[in-house]
């Protein structure tokens, strides 16, 4: 299947990612798998048993867009606190389980929408069936999660090392423990921190199994170095197709997950939430601080949820082209003012010293048009 064609997909066809085909699952009210939008979705790093702190740091993560909130269940205190956090927010929560099976089966009854295992690590078959049948019981799908540097030992003495034959190997014996079960409500992960290794490994698991996947590549680092990792890999299995929910794994706020998260995809064309930016990287024909003002229209801009291009072009090199096809755009201002375009027309001259907040304007009109297409106010254009 194909994902939605963008207008710009349609007339340049070279655009277009081809979704691999598999079946779709539910994380709560979210469809995840099929020709369901790639889900985004980050991890608290409150303790879970601090319910105030939880929900606080789990609405942030939906003011910027969250589809999908992983929490970590390691106690009796944690599952016993879902229940009032699940009340609190508007998010599904997948509730993340290792070793005890005990944790997943009280994690179901308490509202977790998904329960994220590793089957071969929580007691053998038995403790298995109790922890699928308490997510079957609640309407709980499950995600396998492997990881590279938690190889089960007999498949690291096989292979010598975490390599893709072992992480796929992993991921399908536990698959296998769900399938014996009459469970099919599950998506998988193979992660590592080495992107080629990662890479390889998803590569291989989309060609072995029609279950939906997801995506990370995981303790890829720092904001800066993180980004990067997680764009070279991630981006990769996207544009090939593979992926249908997403975690940038990043050691900063996990809001800042989200929005990579959703750069990322906004890059390539696979999701278009919020004001995607284009602009140049300055240099000496600029005819203002391109840097600052991109710096402060994307602080003023980000509570726009809705799918808006603006071109910031610091001189008529380029500019006049790149506005030709954003929604608002904004180059020049050598001569103390620029020329601001709406939907690829000149619209007239804007002073340089009011220039952010006509573009603000201009966005937000924009914004407020495409809500009232949305909600049926007015026709489409």
């Amino acid at each position: 299947m194909s994902a939605q064609p963008t207008s710009l997909q349609a007339v340049r066809p070279w655009r277009t990612i081809e979704r691999r085909p598999c079946r779709k699952i539910r994380v709560g009210n979210v469809e995840v798998g099929g020709d369901a939008p790639i889900a985004v979705q980050s991890m608290t790093n409150t303790l879970t048993h601090d319910v105030e702190a939880t929900v606080a740091q789990i609405r942030r993560l939906e003011d910027v867009g969250a589809d999908i909130v992983r929490v970590s269940v390691p106690d009796p205190e944690s599952s016993a606190a879902l229940r009032s956090i699940v009340d609190q927010v508007a998010v599904p929560l997948v509730a993340d389980i290792h070793f005890h099976y005990k944790r997943g089966v009280e994690a179901a009854d308490n509202g977790a929408a998904c329960l994220r295992i590793n089957p071969g690590n929580i007691g053998g078959r038995d403790r298995v069936r109790e922890v699928v049948a308490a997510a079957r019981a609640n309407g709980c799908s499950i995600r396998i999660g492997v990881n590279g540097g938690s190889l089960e030992r007999d498949l690291l003495e096989k292979y010598g090392e975490p390599c893709p034959e072992a992480m796929v190997e992993s991921a399908l014996m536990h698959a296998r423990m769900l399938d014996d079960e009459g469970f099919h409500e599950y998506k998988i992960s193979v992660k590592a921190s080495d992107v080629f290794l990662t890479v390889a490994a998803y590569h291989q698991l989309a060609e072995a199994t029609d279950a939906p996947l997801h995506l990370g590549v995981t303790e890829a680092g720092g904001q800066r170095i993180g980004t990067v990792k997680s764009s070279i890999g991630m981006g990769n299995l996207l544009w090939a197709g593979i992926g249908d929910t997403i975690r940038v794994s990043l050691s900063t706020e996990p809001e800042e997950e989200i929005r990579v998260g959703f750069d990322m995809l906004k890059s390539l064309g696979l999701r278009t939430r919020g004001v995607n930016i284009i602009s140049c990287p300055s240099c000496a024909r600029q005819g203002f601080d391109v840097i600052r003002t991109v710096q402060t229209l994307e602080e003023r801009l980000s509570h726009i949820s809705e799918p808006i291009s603006l071109s910031i072009i610091g001189c008529v090199v380029n500019g006049p082209g790149e506005a030709m096809f954003t929604d608002v755009g904004f180059t020049g201002g050598s001569a103390g003012y620029g020329m601001m375009y709406h939907a690829g027309k000149k619209t007239g001259k804007t002073d340089n010293d009011v220039m952010v907040d006509d573009i603000v304007a201009a966005v937000e009109e924009r914004a407020a048009l495409l809500r009232a297409e949305r909600d049926g106010l007015i026709a489409a254009e």
